[in-house]
């Protein structure tokens, strides 16, 4: 055997090597940064679905609720027989129809068992009183197991035989002043739509679906698998999540998830993930908790699909190429153009594997070795941009879900999470700038009054107006925001007596003055508190609430502060 051939094979088998070497670190380098990139797609996409299913429900359950403490359909839920409460009852049922996005209402009264519905097509305005509820039917268990468990709310997917419609139902109990229970109201959701909006988006290796608390389908893009009427089913005959996968050791995973997620609800938004197969395929599984709606979401993501294995062929199909004229090539071109640009390259295949993208200099000769390194070096050039792109992503959404926990939708200011966020922060600023901090609480004056008269809508623009003149009545960098229902509460830093006393006069002017020009004038009682330098921020909201309630007390539309022992009202109507 020839020294030429000797050193051919020689060359040869190293190079198989060095290329072997360098393929399977990539391959590791590629998968490993797959499934890295996996997790955070499926945490983001989780976060996403569950976000759009919230918004899409949580206005039609705040609506359910304020329907189901109607006082005048309380009152009739109470005595059906009465002709004058049902009259106007029915009103007041239609009245929230129209606000709801289903168009549709129903109300289930136990003390007849008559059921009530109207759909969005107003085809029972005439009589929608549409049928008796039995205790021996199947179909009409869910009313009765409701009431027995006392859920004061529940979502179900379930189909009406007597109305001949299957939807998401919203259910709230109705209960009287003394927690009995009256009855049930609610609305529905047009199954096929919500799935088509929520579920079914025809995202490609994307799958979402929704679960109960026990695992039972309740939202997937193939209904055969929905599990109707969960709640009247005993366990072993529910659809449950595992009915998506063949082995043992998948099913007991994705369940292990839920089971997890139940014991981590003292954090905040928890996600657990892990792989699985599904039709043989690979997925990485992605799952959170929603705990208003005793839901789960679970997101499954085909990553194969997502990122082909085919886009390596046209590398495997260069390096192929690159080996076999290499061969062929005496020593000394293989020392020049062959081996040293291997060399150049496997350094270059080592940063990436250790994540760094600023590559050395990469020798390249005018063959398919320098081909292959300009593969590799555009392959690096769009694996950073990936990774860059990826990373704008998630800080997009992280702030978007940030300002989602913590902007009230209604009024555009601070929620309550919001407000305890700047009260601390502002709390810690005052003490290290020894500098004054006060606190703002106040009430819009007979709200109740406007909502029950006036309707939700015009009870939403005095909110929507009052947050606008807040805004205008205080400093650039004071915090604001609605602390729940006509409350709003204003963080002062940095903040005096006098200032806290101005800006007081301030707001209650301000809104007694504006409102008179919307045509429906309005009043507020506003408390104030200039906090002391050791109050925590329970004493802080204790005595600005305190001052919130003598205001209100001393007749409305007047300000109270308490500053420290010493407290006052300093504003009548007559101011």
């Amino acid at each position: 055997m020839s020294l030429k051939t000797r050193f051919l094979g020689i060359v040869t088998l190293l190079i198989l090597i060095a290329a072997t070497a360098s393929w399977l670190a990539y391959q590791h380098l590629s998968s490993s940064i797959v499934e890295r990139w996996g997790k955070q797609v499926a945490e983001i996409q989780v976060r996403y679905d569950s976000a759009r299913l919230l918004q899409s429900l949580e206005r039609e359950i705040g609506l359910a609720r304020q329907m189901a403490q109607s006082s005048a359909i309380l009152d009739w839920a109470n005595n059906p027989e009465n002709d004058q409460a049902k009259k106007i009852a029915l009103k007041q049922l239609e009245s929230f129809r129209s606000n709801f996005r289903g168009k549709s209402y129903f109300a289930a009264l136990r003390n007849n068992n008559h059921y009530y519905f109207n759909n969005a097509e107003n085809e029972y305005a005439d009589n929608p009183f549409r049928y008796v509820l039995d205790p021996n039917k199947p179909d009409d268990s869910w009313f009765y197991q409701l009431i027995e468990e006392g859920r004061d709310f529940h979502i179900n997917i379930n189909p009406d035989q007597e109305l001949g419609v299957t939807m998401l139902w919203i259910d709230v109990l109705m209960r009287d002043e003394n927690s009995n229970i009256l009855g049930m109201v609610g609305t529905g959701l047009n199954l096929d739509n919500f799935l088509e909006n929520i579920v079914d988006l025809n995202q490609e290796g994307i799958t979402t679906l929704f679960v109960d608390y026990n695992g039972a389908i309740q939202l997937y893009r193939d209904r055969n698998y929905i599990d109707f009427a969960s709640i009247v089913k005993p366990e072993g005959q529910k659809n449950t999540i595992d009915l998506l996968f063949e082995a043992s050791q998948d099913k007991q995973k994705i369940l292990g998830m839920l089971q997890m997620l139940k014991k981590r609800t003292h954090e905040h938004n928890p996600i657990e993930s892990g792989f699985v197969t599904i039709d043989g395929k690979k997925h990485l599984a992605g799952v959170a908790l929603l705990p208003a709606i005793g839901w789960f979401e679970i997101t499954l993501l085909d990553l194969n699909a997502l990122i082909p294995p085919s886009f390596l062929w046209p590398l495997i199909a260069v390096f192929l190429a690159s080996l076999l004229i290499t061969l062929l090539v005496f020593h000394q071109i293989i020392q020049s153009r062959i081996l040293k640009p291997v060399m150049s390259l496997e350094q270059g295949v080592q940063r990436l594997r250790d994540g760094r993208f600023d590559l050395p200099y990469l020798s390249k000769p005018d063959n398919e070795i320098g081909r292959l390194v300009d593969h590799f070096e555009k392959m690096t050039t769009a694996l950073r941009d990936t990774t860059h792109d990826l990373e704008s992503k998630v800080t997009q959404r992280t702030e978007e879900l940030y300002k989602l926990a913590r902007i009230d939708a209604l009024t555009g200011l601070k929620n309550r999470r919001g407000l305890d966020e700047a009260i601390n922060s502002s709390a810690h600023q005052s003490r290290r700038e020894d500098t004054g901090l006060g606190l703002i609480w106040l009430d819009i004056d007979h709200f109740k009054v406007i909502n029950d008269t006036k309707g939700h809508q015009t009870g939403d623009e005095v909110l929507q107006n009052v947050a606008r003149w807040l805004e205008t009545s205080v400093r650039p960098y004071d915090h604001l925001g609605r602390w729940g229902g006509d409350e709003f509460v204003v963080v002062l830093s940095p903040c005096d007596e006098e200032v806290l006393e101005h800006i007081c006069h301030r707001i209650r002017a301000c809104i007694e003055q504006e409102s008179i020009n919307t045509g429906i004038p309005v009043t507020a009682s506003v408390g104030g508190y200039l906090c002391q330098p050791n109050d925590s921020m329970e004493t802080i909201l204790r005595n600005a609430d305190n001052a919130l309630y003598i205001a209100k007390n001393e007749g409305r539309n007047r300000v109270f502060i308490q500053i420290g022992a010493r407290e006052h009202v300093l504003t009548s109507r007559q101011i």
